[in-house]
């Protein structure tokens, strides 16, 4: 007679829950989850100890392998790698994303009550026509756009400020859905 030993469940990291969260706040932004299904959802990822329970928060969702970037680097040496680089995530918290960094060309921001600066006044575009998708619930999120820059808004909540775009200016489309918040694009910082 043999014994089956069964392995332990294998504890879930930070980092780990970061994921499942960022993956949660996507189909949320995508029409996949309803807000109750999100709000429960987020409650049960915090919770969770193991990665099995991980996996059943979110066995039904799309991995975002799709959405994979090339990890090579830029000529000038700014970071392109990885996922972290095409997504910023803030739960109850505030981001910024200032000063020289590379911006793809597809980028998305989720933010669940807080708040986020998104700078692209010095920053590397990637491509002539950025494209920004925004998911704002309770929060507010600022996108500083270079000078000269064509804004084209989408969505709910989302307005613009821009003067002075250019023909031969980058063009950034935003695309948003702010619930109870604001999305706000703009050629110049908030005056305080």
């Amino acid at each position: 007679m043999s014994v089956e030993r069964t392995r332990p469940a294998v504890r879930a990291s930070d980092k780990d829950r970061d994921d499942v969260l960022v993956r949660l706040h996507t189909a949320y932004a995508e029409g996949r989850l309803t807000e109750g299904e999100l709000d429960e959802r987020i409650d049960l990822v915090l919770a969770s100890r193991t990665q099995e329970d991980l996996d059943r928060l979110s066995a039904d969702l799309p991995t975002g392998a799709a959405d994979a970037v090339d990890a090579a680097p830029s000529a000038s040496g700014l970071e392109r790698s990885g996922f972290g680089s095409r997504f910023q995530l803030a739960y109850k918290d505030h981001v910024r994303r200032v000063g020289r960094w590379f911006v793809p060309q597809r980028y998305t921001s989720v933010i669940y009550k807080g708040g986020a600066v998104l700078d692209l006044r010095t920053a590397e575009l990637e491509s002539p026509i950025t494209s920004i998708r925004v998911l704002a619930y309770k929060s507010t999120v600022e996108i500083l756009v270079p000078a000269g820059a064509r804004v084209i808004a989408g969505g709910v909540g989302v307005s613009t400020d821009v003067h002075g775009a250019t023909d031969g200016g980058p063009v950034i489309h935003v695309q948003g859905f702010a619930y109870k918040g604001r999305i706000e694009a703009k050629d110049h910082p908030a005056r305080p």
